[in-house]
């Protein structure tokens, strides 16, 4: 890495998951549209066919004539020769298949247990970080030996535990988790302005908040634009479309779409406990047990949708096509801001203007009233070579024990996958707020979805 001016020039960034037909298609697109940026990116993937594809596909979108940042993709074929002189890390990983996460999401459908996401909690969320923390371990190994100095920033979920693995394995780690959920809040918040104040055209970065609690079950106590206090805008927005919801889409086309909601969940818990809560209704509804996922009678009054694993399956197929197609130059290349933060921060830390924003880091005092160590989400300043955590202040006492309960839950669940303890294991996977069923169907079900996905779990002992 060489700094020329205002440019950085020779950056090595290693892409763990650099298969990838999402994230990494939007990260090549960021890096392309930034002009003070310059290097490679190496990509590892366990399916070397996906990493040599968009090897393909980032080398050409960087000779489109709109490129501003010159880069290189590689495709490698070993984590070391990613890794080893990286300055960043970027991991971006699905832990297993689908097929395991039809197990993690649709297993528990047998005992009345629905899941709307199943990746960060829930029977479904515990058992695929069974399967990532072993995958987290080797990684944080191969970080310290290769490229200890190195930022990593983290998009796989569940995001708290993968990132706590890396710093359970290797302390000194500079690594961070990062979410767009808290974005989308901001965005409705403007969204709240131009329905009830007529202003329009704000920016989601205009809307200021401060962020406490964990990834997927993050709140906000204070909200303003302009210098001015949003929250007692928000409960007349939330009174307003409170048995409604809100939304954008068509009323007749909405319900159709799997990741759509209409905010009624977060509009229930503002109106409940006073403060925001900053993600999205499918993941908020997975932390409060079956108060909003008891049937699918519940869920279609709440307004969301479940995700099954079938269309991931199907949307696989239509991503792959697509590759395909980008590959072979019969799908014309096109350089699109992806919205996400990654390459904002990476010039932050680079020193090339400071930047606040969420971030997943360990607990050293932000997040008063949780243990320090565990993973939460605060706002932080990222300035060079530096995350500086902003002090966030404390949870309503109502609010912080629903939060707590997960923070152990999770720190038990990390145990239990760092010694194979299938002990550990059940009293978190039956502490869980959704596994509202008797000792013997939880212990049942957990043993089957353990089973379903023993390929993943390296050293346990399942019968």
């Amino acid at each position: 890495m060489i700094k020329n001016g205002n440019r950085i020039e020779e950056l090595q960034i290693a892409y763990i998951g650099g298969g990838s037909r999402g994230w990494a298609w939007g990260l090549m697109s960021d890096l392309a549209l930034s002009p003070e940026l310059s290097g490679t990116v190496k990509l590892y993937d366990i399916d070397k066919e996906a990493a040599r594809r968009n090897e393909i596909i980032g080398n050409r979108l960087t000779l489109l004539p709109e490129s501003q940042g010159e880069w290189r993709y590689e495709a490698v074929d070993t984590l070391e020769e990613a890794l080893r002189g990286a300055d960043f890390v970027i991991i971006s990983i699905v832990p297993g298949t689908f097929d395991e996460m039809a197990s993690d999401v649709h297993t528990p459908e047998k005992y009345g247990i629905y899941q709307s996401v199943g990746d960060t909690v829930g029977p479904g969320g515990m058992i695929r970080a069974l399967r990532v923390i072993p995958i987290y371990v080797q990684i944080a190994e191969a970080i310290k030996s290769f490229c200890p100095e190195a930022w990593v920033i983290n998009y796989t979920n569940p995001m708290t535990l993968c990132t706590r693995t890396l710093y359970e394995v290797f302390p000194e780690v500079k690594a961070f988790g990062c979410c767009h959920e808290v974005f989308e809040v901001q965005k409705l918040l403007a969204d709240m302005l131009a329905d009830l104040k007529g202003i329009t055209g704000i920016r989601r970065d205009e809307i200021k908040t401060n962020v406490l609690g964990i990834n997927h079950f993050t709140w906000i106590d204070r909200a303003e634009y302009d210098g001015k206090d949003l929250l007692p805008l928000y409960k007349e927005f939330a009174q307003k479309y409170y048995k409604e919801g809100f939304t954008k889409q068509k009323k007749e086309h909405w319900m159709n779409q799997y990741f759509d909601s209409a905010h009624r969940v977060k509009f229930d818990l503002f109106l409940r406990y006073g403060i925001i809560a900053a993600a999205g209704d499918r993941h908020l509804a997975e932390f409060c047990g079956k108060a909003y996922l008891g049937s699918p009678e519940d869920i279609a009054y709440w307004k969301f949708n479940l995700t099954p694993i079938s269309w991931r399956k199907e949307n696989r197929i239509r991503l792959m096509e697509q590759s395909e197609r980008m590959v072979n130059g019969d799908e014309p290349l096109k350089l699109k801001g992806s919205g996400e933060e990654g390459v904002l921060q990476i010039k932050a830390l680079l020193g090339l203007g400071d930047l606040v924003t969420n971030v997943n880091i360990p607990n050293i005092g932000q997040m008063s009233g949780f243990p320090l160590d565990s993973v939460v989400e605060t706002n932080a300043v990222l300035s060079q070579n530096r995350i500086t955590p902003v002090a966030a202040g404390r949870l309503p006492a109502e609010v912080e024990s629903l939060v707590l309960r997960h923070v152990a839950n999770q720190e038990t669940t990390l145990q239990a996958g760092l010694h194979q303890d299938t002990n550990l294991a059940f009293r978190a996977f039956s502490a869980d707020p959704l596994v509202s069923i008797g000792v013997r169907d939880a212990r049942d079900l957990m043993q089957e979805m353990l089973l379903n996905t023993k390929e993943y779990l390296p050293g346990w002992e399942l019968g």
